[in-house]
């Protein structure tokens, strides 16, 4: 009789690819969130008065507890002592609490209330943070900005908090089945959400005809009230599975302060962290000023006011279309029949030349990067398939790495060179976004899976958060940088789609630089030590 319960929670397909959508459609609305501001960087400038520093300074705020007060340590601790179906509730409602503070920042309301004037005449300066340089806010940024980087902190405290908990619920799910693919998987759905926020994002913000930020901010947060209800639904799943296989929700053994000093004594630990701290910060804190440097670098023309491609329909139609490509691409790598296989293919990519279209003739740089994520969506399923049995998983790392130094470099100095041009720079701009994406997805096919064979089971969730508390640092740092950098090269700019992104972009290639380096001694690494990263995850 157990058996016959076990094989209707987790070894039938169903029941565990059900969980994992629950779970990546919860992660899919904070990234949405995660990148609200992200397109109208140049309408928080001229409507709020955000200049690059201020907008680099409350972007880099969301990592701001995790690394400073440790708060990703803290949660992986919760994590292994509560278990996923506590943490995944506890992180739905932090994320939610945040956005809303996020969106006070932001609305009509703020502007002449006492919060204003309190936060205007205060946090000037923080003894000790000053002094380190790593405060979360300087004399003379905007106090909206200083509000909305209050309740970015409490977010990122609660979407980091996620993260470890969805690679923690997809361990426990599909571990000794296909992990990479679901963790793929789940990855190329939640980032949809990118896209799903370039398009929407502006769409709000200048919904009939007059710029509110503040509506693509509380979309943002109807989203995060979703994903709570997610996270609720795959509670009782994730409940139910334990009643009737009679596993226990917290870890056989109790959890010790040792168990971290153990994980940070593996060298291959500290490759994969470095690793990933390199490559995420050379791709998150670019995702915040991608729409600007596409306006700073092509030259765009407005639609005909009145045309169809200047109306609210043409939005709704072209995201139907990115749902149409990103469907096709995901279910052609999990259709047995030819016909049907290559048709979806078709249509994938059919559709991906009509949305691309679409994006040109709307003439705005947001449409165009939101392409940022449908190559992926297609190729990472492919990917976990590999490492799943194939294996292979360093040398993707390492590859993705390459591919992401010729994508900035491509921004840096190849894009700018099209400037002027109607039709070359955008064809460029697609190409490199579309590569820039697929290269991301190397990350969640093989990075993550890696894990779960550099530790022992019951401190998977510190690992992650140890993981995730040094990429932090970097997705803390890297936001903050640029905005210094763009302000610093760019003296006296205050046009918001006149900056230089050159020195910002050559920073970010070296991150991918650095990446390839560290990967190649990650190959090695394995190979002396024998970590299994270059062997298929499910052994036939």
């Amino acid at each position: 009789m157990t058996e016959k319960i076990q094989q209707v929670m987790r070894d039938v397909p169903a029941y565990r690819w059900t969980a994992l959508l629950l779970l990546a459609l919860a992660m899919f609305c904070s990234y949405i969130f995660m990148d609200i501001l992200s397109p109208i960087k140049d309408l928080m400038q001229s409507t709020r008065g955000w200049d690059s520093t201020a907008f680099g300074t409350m972007q880099g705020s969301e990592t701001f507890l995790n690394v400073f007060v440790f708060f990703l340590i803290f949660a992986g601790i919760i994590l292994d002592k509560m278990g996923v179906r506590f943490t995944a509730l506890l992180s739905g409602v932090v994320m939610l609490v945040g956005a809303i503070i996020k969106w006070y920042a932001v609305s009509s309301q703020f502007i002449g209330s006492e919060v204003e004037t309190w936060f205007t005449n205060n946090l000037n300066y923080i003894p000790v943070f000053d002094e380190l340089g790593i405060s979360p806010f300087y004399r003379g940024m905007p106090a909206s900005a200083k509000v909305a980087a209050v309740g970015f902190m409490i977010f990122g405290c609660g979407v980091e908090m996620a993260g470890i908990t969805v690679s923690r619920g997809i361990v426990k799910w599909f571990k000794g089945r296909e992990m990479a693919l679901a963790m793929g998987s789940e990855m190329a759905l939640a980032r949809l959400g990118v896209a799903t926020c370039m398009i929407f994002s502006p769409f709000f913000a200048k919904l009939g005809g007059q710029v509110d930020v503040s509506r693509s901010v509380a979309f943002g947060v109807v989203l995060l009230m979703i994903a709570l209800i997610m996270f609720i639904v795959y509670f009782f799943m994730d409940k139910k599975l334990d009643e009737q296989t009679g596993e226990a929700e917290e870890t056989e053994e109790p959890f010790k302060v040792k168990d971290i000093g153990n994980i940070l004594s593996s060298g291959g630990f500290w490759l994969v962290a470095l690793l990933c701290v390199l490559y995420y910060s050379a791709i998150f804190p670019f995702q915040k000023y991608a729409v600007n440097m596409l306006q700073c670098n092509l030259t765009f023309t407005a639609p005909e006011t009145g045309s169809f491609w200047a109306g609210n329909s043409v939005t709704l139609i072209q995201y139907g279309i990115m749902l149409i490509v990103a469907f096709c691409a995901f279910a052609f790598n999990f259709s047995k029949k030819k016909v049907a296989k290559y048709g979806l293919l078709s249509t994938s990519i059919i559709g991906l030349i009509v949305f691309c279209y679409m994006g040109y003739m709307r003439q705005s740089a947001e449409t165009i990067f939101a392409v940022f994520p449908l190559l992926a969506v297609g190729i990472t399923p492919i990917l976990g398939k590999v490492v799943d049995h194939k294996g292979k998983a360093a040398t993707m790392l390492i590859f993705g790495s390459l591919l992401l130094i010729i994508c900035h470099l491509t921004f840096a100095f190849i894009l700018p060179l099209f400037k002027g041009s109607a039709v070359g720079g955008v064809v460029v701009a697609y190409i490199t976004i579309l590569v820039l994406g697929a290269s991301f997805s190397l990350v969640p096919a093989s990075l993550w899976p890696s894990v779960p064979k550099l530790v022992d089971q019951k401190v998977i969730g510190s690992a992650y958060a140890l993981i995730f508390w040094i990429q932090n640092i970097g997705l803390w740092l890297f936001p903050l940088l640029i905005g210094k950098v763009l302000d610093k090269t760019n003296p006296g700019v205050t046009n918001p789609i006149a900056y230089d992104y050159t020195a910002p972009l050559i920073m970010l290639a070296s991150l991918g630089l650095l990446a390839f380096g560290l990967g190649i001694v990650l190959k090695a690494w394995d190979k002396k030590k024998g970590l299994g990263l270059e062997l298929p995850n499910i052994k036939d």
